[in-house]
């Protein structure tokens, strides 16, 4: 239940401060057993019951509780992608999903390195094309990409991230939020970036 409760009280941190809304975003985290616990599908994260989770298995199978999240490939894909995953947070964080909507958004790093946090929580930060939510053929394509990123931004959508447990994975997509903030602030001004050789040094050492 340890997990169960973990998922459940990220959920309402996040609804409580406006990272999601409604019954937006998905949250999962592996169990010691390999299974997938994660949130169901039309629940708000406000509104988690540690008791009416969803547990998948790793090639997607409906193991227990109420079904999951149509997002659930999505999580699945980030998990085989990221061995070292334990953790994937997806949210419709306002900043985030309108910096996917820009028009001139660089697909390979969707939101440059303002400040030195973001380069080492995030890194380069790819923007994937739009599909529907739970158009699964969204899946293979963030598995490809995830291989070489832990932070995928969704076009006209949002932010999906994995971690090595639910703080690490949370901790990366606030800092991708308030660093989407401040590009958007910046957004069309000249702009001090965080050098390549910076960035690089920050990641090896993050």
């Amino acid at each position: 239940m340890r997990l169960a409760a973990e998922i459940t009280a990220l959920g309402a941190s996040f609804f409580a401060r406006s990272l999601t809304f409604g019954r937006t975003g998905n949250l999962s985290a592996l169990d010691d057993d390999g299974t997938v616990l994660m949130t169901p599908t039309g629940v708000s994260l406000g509104q988690l019951d540690a008791a009416g989770l969803s547990r998948v298995g790793r090639d997607g199978e409906h193991l227990d509780g109420p079904p999951p999240t149509k997002e659930a490939f999505l999580h699945l894909a980030m998990y085989r992608a990221r061995p070292e995953a334990r953790a994937v947070v997806h949210t419709h964080s306002t900043h985030s999903v309108a910096v996917s909507c820009l028009r001139d958004v660089d697909h390979d790093n969707a939101i440059p390195a303002l400040t030195a946090y973001y380069a080492m929580r995030v890194g380069a930060l790819p923007l994937l094309p739009y599909h529907a939510p739970g158009d699964d053929r969204l899946g293979p394509l963030a598995e490809k990409r995830a291989t070489g990123h832990h932070a995928l931004l969704l076009a006209n959508h949002g932010p999906v991230v994995a971690g090595t447990d639910l703080a690490s994975a949370a901790d990366a997509l606030e800092e991708l939020e308030e660093t989407a903030k401040l590009h958007l602030l910046l957004h069309g001004r000249d702009t001090s970036l965080v050098d390549a050789d910076e960035v690089a040094r920050l990641r090896r050492h993050s």
